[in-house]
């Protein structure tokens, strides 16, 4: 069964009356991207108005034509050679404007994207709870694709429709006061469908927008976890799944669809057959003589202008209330609140951290369970160039210690300090630069694993990157690889396994030497020789670096200077591994258990290397 996409990513029904008259100037939000290239801008109008007029000077002199065609074969030479001069210009001011037009859009989209996204990938991960990475990656291709319609194609037809309808209206009366009377009388019949169905058309466009990124939603969340997909062999569900917002997008597109054909039918019966019956009565008053062949011609052409702007227009409508919409949808990712924000007058960070860490009675609690406290009062200080584990059972706190230090959250209560300065005192990427992460899933980017690892610090030279593999037991694996550091790995790094993946995630965050080093369960993927050899790397970089280690294993932890046991978002117990074993408290009787799974690991609980189990 389909999945309707979350209201609260919608516009709200009950709002839709109150903002009809608003809606499409909501494109108003573009001008900071069109500012910069006013005279780009001014250029294509000035093409446009050019153009616009040369078309209206033409029935004129299709007049002139037809009333002088018995003057003589001089006279219609000249005419001709006119009207091939005319041609030339109206063909050359079209290019100029399709060119102006075409690139201003491309590159105001080009902006656009740019913006959302240098907005959206600051954001913290508050922000990524209530709205999915492919309902972002949707109105940053989708989106800005309507937008580009617009401005690089609607925006200007509906300009030249407009000047067309006007300066035509003014030309008719010019020409017939009495038949343009006749024609006004129809405007109404043509502005009443227009205004009904564009309001249910608005409606209609917003929600097949918003399938369109739930289905995009699916397909990213459902493509980026092929691998369990089909280990589960899900893909019939999945394809089902997708099927069905497909499908929805599909109905919601026919109905709309449907919505704006309508309303081209009538607007376009009701003008056509409004220019039939002043045709008819033009035609009785050339046969009375009270106007002559050439000025019905000249009538009739204008009509023809006149109906084809209008009909021109009403679809137009349709096309601006999309990327109106789409406007605000993207207007919305660039407006977006972060929970977490820098301070207007950030405090620098010292050119070199020392690496202390203090958290001070900090409670926190994550924005989309508030219900629930993941940390109560925690408090604990770390020295400069002191290693510090934390062990518990799962969801005791440890992970979350990790991400408020690096700020993806602020703590609902007490201060988290660095170097004795409140992370929210400085600039997030002021402070970050001190922290070196690896995380519990390791991430590998779609590029070679040499800019993998340089990824830490993208400055670093060929050898510098080497010297970090190395240190990481990551070289052996990577010379043996097709184009040894410069193999593509894959998206996700697809191509490579997972403890692969976590020593090139290791070998990025010691390339990056930085003064505080944090690692999430950094070594669970690891063999137990490769493990051997990165302890010993992470052993010497400890000598040197403040370190958090969040680990399960006691292989990893043992040698800590102190080891912090949380349970329950507290710290229940603190000291080394030897004293933590000697209370026979939680740490004790983890180790126990870590020990009865050995399957003959030595009998000292010390020892053991086996996964913590809760």
């Amino acid at each position: 069964m389909a999945r309707r996409p979350d209201p609260a990513l919608r516009t709200d029904p009950a709002n839709d009356e109150r903002a009809a008259s608003k809606r499409v100037t909501s494109l108003g939000a573009l001008w900071p991207f069109l500012k910069p290239y006013r005279a780009m801008a001014a250029a294509a109008l000035l093409a446009l108005v050019l153009t616009a007029g040369i078309s209206l000077a033409l029935p004129i002199a299709v007049r002139r034509v037809v009333d002088g065609f018995s003057h003589g074969g001089a006279l219609l030479d000249q005419y001709f050679l006119a009207a091939l001069v005319v041609a030339a210009l109206l063909a050359l001011g079209t290019g100029a404007r399709y060119y102006l037009v075409t690139r201003l859009g491309e590159r105001v989209v080009s902006d656009i994207r740019r913006a959302v996204f240098d907005r959206v990938i600051g954001l913290s991960p508050t922000f990524y709870e209530k709205l999915m990475i492919g309902e972002i990656l949707s109105r940053i291709t989708t989106d800005t694709t309507l937008i580009l319609s617009v401005i690089g194609s609607s925006v200007s037809v509906a300009l030249r429709n407009l000047l067309m309808l006007v300066g035509g209206l003014v030309l008719m009366m010019v020409t017939s006061v009495k038949l343009t009377g006749l024609v006004l009388l129809i405007v109404p019949a043509v502005i009443v469908p227009i205004i009904v169905l564009g309001r249910r058309l608005r409606v209609l466009s917003r929600e097949n927008q918003d399938w369109i990124a739930a289905s995009s939603g699916m397909a990213s969340e459902a493509l980026s976890s092929v691998q369990t997909v089909q280990a589960f062999t899900h893909e019939p569900q999945s394809r089902d799944g997708f099927a069905g917002i497909t499908e929805s997008a599909f109905a919601s597109a026919r109905v709309r669809i449907r919505a704006r054909a309508l309303m081209t039918v009538v607007v376009i019966f009701v003008i056509a057959a409004g220019v039939v019956g002043v045709l008819w009565i033009g035609a009785r008053d050339v046969r009375s003589g009270a106007m002559s062949v050439g000025d019905l011609v000249q009538f009739v052409i204008y009509s023809v202008m006149v109906a084809g702007s209008a009909g021109a227009l009403s679809e137009i409508w349709g096309e601006l209330q999309r990327a109106a919409g789409a406007t605000e949808r993207l207007g919305e990712l660039l407006a977006a609140e972060d929970a977490v924000r820098d301070p207007s007058s950030p405090v620098p960070m010292p050119r070199r951290a020392t690496g202390a860490i203090a958290f001070e009675d900090v409670g926190f609690r994550y924005p989309a369970r508030p219900e629930a406290a993941t940390l109560t009062d925690v408090s604990f200080r770390v020295r400069p160039s002191e290693t510090v584990a934390l062990v518990g059972p799962s969801g005791a706190g440890k992970s979350t210690i990790i991400q408020l230090l690096l700020r993806f959250y602020d703590p609902s209560s007490g201060r988290i300090t660095l170097d004795g300065v409140d992370l929210r005192a400085m600039a997030r990427s002021d402070f970050r630069r001190a922290l070196a992460l690896v995380p519990q899933d390791p991430v590998v980017f779609a590029m070679s694993a040499r800019e993998n690892i340089r990824f830490g610090r993208p400055e670093a030279t060929d050898a510098e990157v080497e010297v970090a593999a190395r240190a990481a037991a990551a070289h052996d694996f990577l010379s043996a690889l097709p184009q040894g550091y410069d193999t593509f790995v894959g998206e996700r790094g697809v191509m490579l396994s997972g403890g692969q993946k976590q020593r090139i995630a290791i070998a990025r965050a010691i390339l990056r030497d930085a003064q505080v080093l944090l690692l999430d369960e950094a070594t669970s993927a690891l063999d137990s020789e490769s493990e051997r050899a990165v302890q010993s790397a992470i052993e010497g970089l400890a000598r040197t670096r403040t370190m958090l280690i969040v680990a399960h294993r006691l292989a990893t932890v043992k040698k800590a200077d102190r080891i912090l046991v949380f349970d329950g978002g507290r710290i229940v117990a603190e000291g080394t591994h030897e004293e933590l074993v000697a209370r026979d408290g939680l740490y004790a009787r983890l180790a126990r258990l870590q020990f009865a799974d050995g399957m003959g690991a030595q009998s000292d609980a010390e020892t053991g290397v086996e996964t913590l189990r809760a």
